[in-house]
């Protein structure tokens, strides 16, 4: 337990229970009182949480086995697609066509009959499966072949970010039969509980930081387990451990595959809270910024990933809510930062600080 929780995880688990919560209390208060919370910042701050998942998940196959990804906005995207599907189902004969089988987009489009994929959506459990083994299916295939072709480096990081521009063109397309340009939206409830409701914000939030902690800790078992130290030295020196006799692929295979499904995860909670899903998720641009929350943070650190993932989005929606023309500029000048002064991100900079304060000679008095 001891490597499981170390003492960074043990504030950051610590400090998100609480956060988890006050929330929900400061979000009952009366407006007028100085810690309460209003309902709409409720879903805002879960999806933060939920870019901390994506960050964790992108860091354990980035900072740990130096697969360094610039597809995982897919498999996000994925993820919220499958509950983006059960959503719209459970809309039923209450959408504006009322029509009980079709979305309404189908119907606008002159869609007959429901396509053969969309069966099963309907069941909560079926989508909550699909929202995992599909990210996570998509990614074995693709490591499958890659790894076993030994494409690494940044030719993988390329083949990756092609997967998912080739993703977003699909996607785009109103014949893939997913609501083309305009996505899903327009989502009423889930499992009966209306979206809009204050009780549903919460219990969506609570779960949700569940999930990070959840992610948090099954990375952190992995990664100290014996796979997690075979991880480390494909990373460090990957012809070494394969002439040891290690399987590298086999290894690469399996981590890549558990950080697709927890970027499918992620996405899955995503899409309720924000209530809309589409193509522009598998934007090639949003995965290149999941690396700069992980790079922020501090790489291979998993807790530094969550932490650079909350930091940046916050920042993000400061500056474009007050100064929307001055993101851009400011990640730019960001990653700079993080390359030329912070290499190993926030929290390598406090190891840093701490490791030559402790170094430091004690001072001594002065004699009389």
């Amino acid at each position: 337990m001891s490597k499981l929780i170390d003492l960074r995880m043990g504030l950051f688990l610590a400090a998100l229970f609480i956060v988890t919560v006050l929330v929900p209390i400061a979000s009952t208060l009366d407006e007028g009182s100085v810690v309460a919370i209003p309902s709409y910042l409720i879903p805002l701050m879960g999806k933060y949480l939920c870019y901390a998942i994506l960050a964790v998940a992108l860091d354990l196959c980035w900072g740990y086995a130096g697969i360094l990804s610039l597809g995982h906005g897919a498999f996000f995207a994925l993820g919220g697609y499958a509950i983006g599907m059960h959503l719209m189902r459970e809309i039923g004969a209450r959408g504006v066509y009322a029509n009980p089988d079709l979305p309404d987009f189908m119907v606008f489009l002159g869609w007959d009959e429901l396509p053969w994929f969309w069966y099963g959506f309907d069941w909560f459990p079926f989508a909550a499966v699909m929202a995992l083994l599909v990210p996570g299916a998509l990614a074995f295939v693709f490591g499958w072949f890659a790894f076993r072709s030994r494409v690494s480096g940044v030719y993988l990081s390329i083949i990756t970010q092609a997967l998912t521009f080739a993703l977003l063109l699909a996607f785009f397309r109103n014949e893939m039969g997913f609501g083309g340009n305009n996505g899903l939206t327009d989502f009423r409830d889930v499992l009966g509980f209306s979206l809009s409701a204050p009780s549903t914000r919460i219990a969506l939030f609570v779960l949700t930081a569940i999930a990070l902690a959840a992610c948090l800790l099954i990375a952190k078992a992995i990664t100290v387990s014996k796979a997690g130290k075979v991880l480390v030295a494909v990373r460090d020196a990957e012809s070494r451990t394969r002439f040891m006799g290690y399987r590298v692929e086999n290894y690469s295979v399996f981590v890549f595959t558990v950080s697709a499904m927890m970027a499918g995860l992620a996405g899955a909670l995503y899409v309720p809270q924000v209530g809309i899903i589409n193509p522009g998720e598998f934007a090639p641009a949003n995965s290149i910024e999941i690396v700069v929350w992980v790079a922020l943070g501090g790489r291979g650190t998993l807790v530094g990933a969550a932490i650079g993932a909350l930091v940046v989005v916050a920042v993000e929606s400061w500056l474009t809510a007050n100064f929307p023309d001055l993101w851009l500029f400011a990640l730019g000048a960001l990653f700079i930062v993080v390359v030329l002064w912070m290499p190993n991100g926030i929290l390598g900079l406090v190891e840093k600080l701490r490791f030559r304060r402790a170094k430091a000679p004690a001072k001594t008095e002065a004699p009389a």
